[in-house]
């Protein structure tokens, strides 16, 4: 098919590795490999700028955005609509739909692009509201509404809505939004997959032959109920000395995180890893026996299909896109959210059984191969330039 020129707005970009960047990363891998144009339109700081603008990535300075700091309000989006004038856009596809997302439906407006926005955040998250929104009862029920109401005005005006699950697709769909797609997130099952070995990464923990490890990858952030994972660790450390868990990751949450586990007595059970290069994280996950994933925020949960690609099973909350993604017996285990007695319940079991479970996850991660993902991907594209054209 012809080349297609496809503009990513988004108002979160690298260094930060949250869902949004890895899914958009994927798709301008793949896209390019294929022969198609994809170019970025991001926020970041100064220093992001110096390190990753390139002739297809262009970032845009801008101020924290306090409700999901990985989000960045850029100050000047609309300085690269004359970039983007010059590279032929078909397509302009808004990640995200804030500042960026904005600049982005207003450019398509203008010129007559296209627009396709994808949803990838519960913004009205009741963890993520009670977190991060304003302290005042009043403000934060205000503010919540606002936010929930504008998301909604935002996809509205997309001519293709992109939602990774079904279970987004109907929560979108009540609130008024049509013509939504469902295209799930990708996992590069190349780059994770069951030959790696972990052993260096267990050896840099001082986990020991014969223990078990289990594993979290994500942010330390309240939205993301790492306390649950915490509880149950208690519950098991009670019952066995054998398994270590460990975190990585950062976020505003993980001095609140680490003064849990203390409080806990967990000091010698739970450790910290911090930030993860990008180069490490197929070795972590492959240095744990299963993958532990407590939120109930996930549009979908990227990291639990790189855990389930490496071929770890996956224990996770009962809740939103988990509950589609993790089916009991095959891949994992799904737990009662918010339930830490059940979340150690079901970590016991896969924990007693993990190799049976190796194949179907494996399995489920090939379902969302970056290639199958992208020729979704490129259907929605076709089918707006098509009408566009006609």
């Amino acid at each position: 098919m012809d080349k297609i020129n496809i503009a990513f707005y988004s108002d979160t970009y690298l260094p930060a590795m949250d869902g949004v960047v890895s899914s958009m990363l994927n798709f301008k891998r793949e896209l390019e490999k294929r022969g198609h144009g994809v170019y970025i339109f991001a926020s970041g700081d100064e220093h992001s700028k110096k390190e990753y603008s390139s002739r297809t990535v262009f970032i845009s300075r801008g101020i924290t955005f306090r409700p999901y700091p990985q989000y960045r309000i850029a100050l000047f989006p609309y300085r690269a609509a004359t970039q983007l004038r010059k590279m032929n856009i078909d397509i302009v596809h808004a990640q995200t739909p804030f500042s960026m997302g904005i600049a982005g439906m207003m450019i398509s407006k203008l010129d007559k692009y296209p627009l396709v926005g994808s949803f990838h955040t519960m913004i009205n998250n009741k963890a993520l509201i009670q977190s991060y929104y304003p302290k005042n009862r009043m403000l934060k029920e205000f503010t919540s509404r606002y936010l929930w109401g504008y998301t909604k005005f935002f996809y509205k005006r997309c001519d293709a809505t992109i939602v990774p699950t079904g279970a987004v697709e109907k929560v979108l769909g009540r609130g008024g939004v049509k013509n939504i797609h469902v295209v799930p997130n990708s996992v590069d099952i190349k780059r994770f997959n069951q030959k790696i070995s972990g052993h260096l990464i267990r050896e840099r923990l001082g986990i020991r032959e014969g223990q078990k490890m289990v594993l979290y990858v994500g942010r330390t952030s309240r939205e993301k109920r790492v306390e649950i994972l915490l509880k149950a660790a208690k519950v098991i450390t009670r019952m066995r000395s054998d398994v270590k868990f460990v975190i990585v990751g950062t976020g505003p949450a993980l001095e609140h995180y680490k003064g849990m586990s203390a409080r806990l007595g967990l000091g010698n059970h739970v450790k910290f890893f911090g930030f993860a290069q990008q180069e490490l994280l197929p070795k972590i996950y492959a240095s744990c026996d299963i993958f532990c994933i407590p939120s109930t925020f996930e549009t979908q949960g990227i990291v639990a299909l790189e855990a389930m690609a490496s071929g770890k099973p996956v224990v996770g909350a009962d809740y939103m896109a988990l509950k589609e993604l993790i089916k009991n017996g095959k891949n994992g285990e799904k737990f009662k959210s918010g339930d830490y007695r059940s979340c150690a319940n079901k970590i016991e079991r896969v924990l007693n059984n993990a190799a049976a479970y190796r194949q179907g996850a494996v399995e489920t991660a090939k379902s969302f191969a970056v290639e199958r993902a992208t020729d979704r991907l490129l259907d929605v594209y076709r089918l707006l330039l098509d009408k566009k054209n006609n």
